[in-house]
This record gives C-alpha cells, sequence and structure tokens, in this order.
C-alpha cells in the first residue's frame, strides 16, 4: 500500500493550474474544466520556518492564490488580531468529503475519460483538494434516476433476490475505487440508507409517512449487512455507517423523497436488538456507527434514548448531523450533543444549497459566492463546536441540479454539462478545499480569540506540528490582520474583500 510520504513524493512538483474563469451572471465566477485543461492547486507545503504562507479565495475571482510572507517581530498596530492558543487543544478531526450519489456517477461517466480523471483529481488526489471522506447511499434515494432497493421483490424475507443494481456497478463503485487510488489518506467509506424495500413498510411506498413492517426488523438488518459484504468484496473497504438518513422524514405524509421513519425509541430498539447484533456477528463492529443523521434542530432528544440504553449505546460511535436548519438553532447544542458523551465524535454528514429555492427560482447558482461564504460559515461554526469534519452532499449535478427523480433539484460544488463536455467548479468546491486541502485527518483544533467583530476564523495543530488558520471576511472591504501564537512572532498580512484564506506557518 502506497503511503502519504511516497505520494507526496511522487507528486512534489505538481505545480498550480491556474483557474479559466468564466461568469454566469452571479456575483463570482465558476472555473471551468474540460478535456485539455482544468485548474488544480498543486501541492502546497508549510514554508521555511520564519515565513508563513497565506492562500486566498475571493468573490473577486482568486481561487487558492499563494503568497507567502517573512514572520515579524512585531505587530501591525492598525490590524485586526487573531491570537490562537496552541495550548488549548479540542477533537482531533476525521475528514471532509463529499457523496458518491447515482446523480453524481451518472453525470461523472458521461464525460470523456480525460475528463473524469480531471473531475476525481481535482476532489481526492494531493493535487487537488483532498477529500478524505465519502458517503454512499445503500441503494436508491432521491438523486437517482428512480425508485429502487436491492430487492423489489415481494415478501422476500430471506433475501434471495438481493442483488446490487446497475447503479452500483456503473456510478458508484467505479468512481469509488478510481478515487481510493488518488488520496494520500485512506479513504473513509460510510453507508447509509434512504429507505427499506417498499414492500417491508407500512405505507408500501419508498416515500412519505412509512415505518418498518415488525416482521422485517431482523430482515432490514440483513439487508444492510449484505450491502456491506458486497461492497467490500467489491474492494470498497467500509469505515462506517450510518442506520438510517433523515430518519423523521418518514414520520410524514409531506416527505417526497426516499424514506424509513423511526421514532428516537424504536430506533434504540432496533439498534439493540437487530443491527448491533447483527453487525457484530458478521464482523462488522468495527464500523463507526452514527446515529441522528437529520437536522441538529434533533439534538439532543432524539439520540438521548439510545445513549441512556447501555445495551444500545454500546454500538454506537458517533453523532451525524445536517446541515439544513443551521440558520434556526443554536450552534451551543452541538457542545450539549458533545457533553452527553465526550467520547463519541460528532460529524457532519450531509449539506447542499438550492434545496430551499422558492418558484421559479433556478437550484444552481453558477458562480454564487454568497453559496460559497454560507458553506464557510457553517464548517467553521461546526468545527469549533466538535464537528470533527464536515461531508457535502452530491459531488455533481447536471446544469439544472439533477437528475432527480422526486424533482428535488440541488446544486453541487461542481456542475457538469456532458452536452459539451465541460465542469464548472463553483465557488464552493474551493470554500470546502480551504479546509479540505490543509485541514488534514488528524489534525487538532485549537482555541483562538479576536479582536474583530467580522472575521470568523478556525485554528489547528497540524499532525506535523504546524499551525493552519482559517478566516472567512465577508465584509466589502479589504482589511489588514495580525496572527500571533502568544510568542514573539507576528503573522502581518491583508485580507481582501469577501474572500477565504488559509494561513499555514
Amino acid at each position: 500500500m502506497k503511503t502519504l510520504a511516497v505520494v507526496l513524493g511522487l507528486l512534489c512538483c505538481v505545480a498550480a493550474q491556474v483557474c479559466n474563469p468564466r461568469s454566469f451572471g452571479y456575483d463570482s465566477v465558476v472555473c471551468v474544466c474540460n478535456a485539455t485543461y482544468c485548474d488544480q492547486p498543486g501541492i502546497i507545503n508549510f514554508p521555511e520556518e520564519g515565513s508563513f504562507t497565506v492562500v486566498t479565495s475571493s468573490r473577486d475571482g482568486l481561487r487558492f492564490n499563494v503568497e507567502t510572507f517573512p514572520v515579524s517581530s512585531e505587530a501591525d498596530p492598525d490590524a485586526e488580531e487573531i491570537t490562537v492558543n496552541r495550548e488549548d487543544v479540542y477533537h482531533t478531526i476525521l475528514g471532509f468529503g463529499g457523496a458518491f450519489t447515482d446523480s453524481t456517477g451518472l453525470n461523472v461517466v458521461a464525460l470523456s475519460s480525460q475528463l473524469q480523471e480531471h473531475f476525481l483529481r481535482s476532489y481526492f488526489a494531493p493535487e487537488g483538494i483532498g477529500y478524505t471522506i465519502g458517503r454512499i447511499p445503500i441503494a436508491g434515494c432521491d438523486c437517482s434516476t428512480r425508485t429502487y432497493s436491492y430487492d423489489d421483490v415481494e415478501g422476500d424475507a430471506e433475501l434471495v433476490h438481493w442483488n446490487l443494481t446497475e447503479e452500483d456497478h456503473l456510478y458508484k463503485i467505479p468512481l469509488i475505487l478510481r478515487a481510493k487510488e488518488m488520496t494520500a489518506y485512506p479513504l473513509k467509506m460510510f453507508g447509509s440508507p434512504w429507505s427499506s424495500p417498499a414492500w417491508m413498510k407500512t405505507n408500501g411506498m419508498f416515500n412519505g409517512s412509512g415505518i418498518l413492517i415488525a416482521e422485517y426488523w431482523q430482515p432490514w438488518a440483513n439487508y444492510i449487512v449484505k450491502f456491506l459484504d458486497a461492497y467490500e468484496a467489491a474492494g470498497v473497504e467500509m469505515w462506517g455507517l450510518t442506520p438510517q438518513n433523515e430518519p423523521l422524514g418518514g414520520l410524514t405524509d409531506e416527505w417526497d423523497i426516499n424514506a424509513l421513519g423511526w421514532s428516537a425509541e424504536s430506533m434504540r430498539d432496533w439498534l439493540r436488538d437487530n443491527l448491533g447484533p447483527t453487525l457484530e456477528a458478521a464482523g462488522y463492529r468495527r464500523l463507526k456507527m452514527m446515529v441522528d443523521d437529520n437536522d441538529r434542530d434533533t439534538l439532543t432528544w432524539y439520540i438521548e434514548p439510545m445513549l441512556e440504553d447501555p445495551e444500545c449505546a454500546q454500538y454506537i460511535d458517533g453523532t451525524a448531523v445536517h446541515w439544513y436548519r443551521d440558520n434556526v438553532t443554536d450552534t451551543e447544542i452541538l457542545d450539549k450533543t458533545h457533553a452527553l458523551s465526550p467520547e463519541r465524535f460528532i460529524l457532519y454528514t450531509e449539506a447542499c444549497q438550492g434545496w430551499d429555492v422558492q418558484g421559479s427560482e433556478l437550484s444552481v447558482k453558477l458562480g454564487s459566492w454568497l453559496r460559497a461564504e454560507q458553506y464557510v460559515h457553517s464548517i467553521l461554526d461546526a468545527v469549533n463546536h466538535y464537528s470533527t469534519g464536515w461531508v457535502d452532499w452530491n459531488m455533481a449535478l447536471d446544469t439544472l441540479g439533477g437528475p432527480n427523480w422526486a424533482n428535488n433539484f440541488l446544486d453541487s460544488p461542481v456542475i457538469i454539462d456532458a452536452e459539451v463536455d465541460e465542469f464548472y467548479k463553483q465557488p464552493m468546491f474551493y470554500a470546502i478545499g480551504h479546509l479540505s486541502k490543509f485541514v488534514v485527518p488528524g489534525a487538532q483544533r485549537i482555541s483562538w480569540s479576536t479582536t474583530s467583530d467580522f472575521l470568523e476564523v478556525a485554528a489547528f495543530i497540524d499532525p506535523s506540528g504546524r499551525t493552519v488558520v482559517v478566516v472567512l471576511n465577508r465584509n466589502d472591504e479589504e482589511e489588514q490582520l495580525t496572527v500571533t501564537d502568544g510568542s514573539s512572532s507576528f503573522l502581518n498580512f491583508k485580507i481582501p474583500p469577501k474572500a477565504i484564506q488559509t494561513i499555514l506557518y
């Protein structure tokens, strides 16, 4: 198996390639990739002692612009100051990533072979933004062209007819295997089911209000083990699992996408009596089990019954959170979730833009800087309150935000136009990259303070012992900054208006 040192050694000379910009009328630009050209940040290492590196992306069109400056012995007296405390260490980062949905895969395989390579390297290679986590929908979800499960034979409780589908063989597994070969760190893959087979549910449908019929509690657990067996046999080693995507969705008739309803108490009982023991018997207790997998307004009440039952809690390793109601739920709920069980981790497992558009508004906004800002704001907010990373939703969609059988069109960091064999890297792509590329697995969050009322910040100790600081400026004015760690060294530099920066020293 390749080591990190080997990978970085082979790629030490991969230089940055600049953005090929195009405007679609929004407040910033996309970067256009085609078969002959695609921008990549390249390998950006920590600078030599006595220097610091600033990587900048901005509304005005900078994308991973790299500058290196000398460290000063004095702070700029006119600058806003950011002070990091390397002695005040919090949680360890697991990583950042996105989902291998049917829609992503279908769009990617429609590209020419060279452009597919550009796409995967952009996300997973060290010269790209270095994703280290991948999510796999277990069978169909709304980001599919049809509703399906792995066993649509009515009443097949023994799962005799269980099998993977063409979506797995064409759109998921091949891309995952290619991505695995590119990453500098092991790719952490986790699965999430949206719905059981419709015949296992009380409403006989893939969506809407329906729960698992009692006699199928054990067959459904067996079904999930079959998924794990099949993917591992195909070469996709699994790292984790969520027992259900958005379990409360299946308790309402208004839920138009694939769903299976679970109350907190029924999820507790199924994990304790069926899924947990079945996974353990099959040798999958090594997987990281993450409960909830829903918006943070479900915390902490949804997970408490599971954690309070020792027989259930033994199977739980962490809490999965979605970002969709972050704006109506105080971040402190993440602190309370951490305090419930400090030995268990929190991980954001789904986010996307465009889900809440109104009327005739388009889900896809090619070049929206505002959406990039919203992403970084939420990521910084989450990691500063114990999230160990961030996993985006679709890695690619088409120009309408699909395909999506439920017409639940969405936006994505990469938008593909297969008709002209191009894809467009949105500002959101670079926004996530300001963390995924530089805040690597094993980094530790540290505390910080600032004299500014407008900057948003997160700070980390890299596994190498160096320091990484990420800063978001949502103001329309350039600002002078000074970063210090309480020593006699000061990093003096400017942040442009509407910009994201990663500082390495």
